[in-house]
């Protein structure tokens, strides 16, 4: 039996997915409701990783998981929340595949959990920690959260970490990294000077279950397709939607001062601000992730950013004609 936790997300779907389509019995789970038949070789369970006895029932007779709930947040009023869902979250999953010496774990987190070294213009796997600089407080979560599966791994876990960039894919408007393909769709007019790593989420799966079907363990890999302008994605984006491209940079000295009027905005309504601090200096940034190590260890090649682009725009376009019928 293999579970894959985070079975509604961008990642989990499309792993759950291929699982299926190979053959195999999947145990989906999801912490928030859904409407989904069970078959033959998918079953489906509603629960909160936050709940050791629902894990143990869960991961009953279970071979192989794939841990890819987690949350992605920006918002300062989430820091606690972060820690819950993606620290203790990930140490209970360890936690019940330790007792179970059969398992073996594929644990999703993120570049954002690579500390990016100063006096290196390409981050890797084997970039340190810096406890002193500054991060957000997703990249600390994450960052724990692979502390929690090595504490395992020290205990005798099987188990493998994936870094992927953002990770991209045809999956709900309002949720993720779609949401950038949402931004261009209803054609926003700003854009940042920065760029971002991108990766493909059919190429994320593909890692992933060769991993799962190998015999790696206690290793990290970085998953990574490559860097873009923000820019140029989204004039890529707008051209595939054949919409008009964001044309209005936004410098460092605008991001700073919408962030903090966004910052204002959320303490009278209550609402969730639109860009944060965080958000507004990721958005500057340039950094590089490599991904090399996987690339030499499974031989494997990363799909092109402008390939993935098209994709991801005709299936969006398709489910937003058939939302419209």
């Amino acid at each position: 039996m293999i579970v894959v936790t985070g079975a509604t997300g961008l990642i989990g779907s499309f792993l759950t997915e291929a699982l299926t389509r190979q053959g195999h019995k999947v145990r989906a789970i999801s912490r928030r409701s859904f409407s989904a038949q069970n078959n033959s070789l998918l079953t489906w369970l509603q629960g909160d990783l936050l709940d050791p006895l629902f894990l143990e029932e869960a991961l009953e007779g279970a071979t192989l998981v794939f841990h890819c709930a987690g949350l992605v947040s920006y918002a300062p009023q989430d820091k606690e929340l972060l820690h819950k869902i993606n620290v203790e979250g990930t140490a209970n999953i360890v936690n019940a595949c330790l007792a179970r010496p059969a398992v073996k774990l594929i644990y999703v987190s993120s570049i954002a959990a690579v500390e990016n070294e100063k006096n290196k213009p390409v981050a890797d796997e084997e970039a340190k920690w810096d406890l002193n600089a500054y991060h957000t407080d997703y990249a600390e979560s994450k960052y724990n959260a692979e502390l929690e599966v090595w504490r395992g791994i020290s205990e005798g876990l099987n188990a493998v970490i994936v870094n992927p960039s953002i990770v991209l894919g045809p999956g709900n408007w309002a949720e993720s990294s779609t949401k950038l393909f949402r931004y261009v769709f209803e054609e926003k007019p700003f854009y940042t000077e920065g760029s971002a790593n991108f990766v493909d989420v059919r190429d994320v799966v593909e890692v992933m279950l060769q991993l799962a079907f190998s015999d790696i363990k206690g290793e990290r890999f970085i998953l990574n397709g490559g860097a873009m302008p923000y820019r140029e994605f989204f004039e890529k984006t707008a051209a595939c939607f054949g919409k008009k491209a964001p044309a209005i940079k936004v410098g460092a000295t605008a991001a700073g001062l919408l962030w903090r009027l966004e910052h204002v905005r959320s303490l009278v309504t209550g609402k969730r601000p639109l860009i944060t601090r965080d958000t507004a200096r990721i958005a500057g940034r340039g950094n590089i992730y490599s991904s090399g190590k996987v690339k030499k260890v499974l031989t494997f090649g990363f799909r092109p950013l402008p390939e993935t682009i098209s994709w991801c725009c005709a299936g969006l376009k398709q489910k937003y004609q058939a939302a419209q019928r």
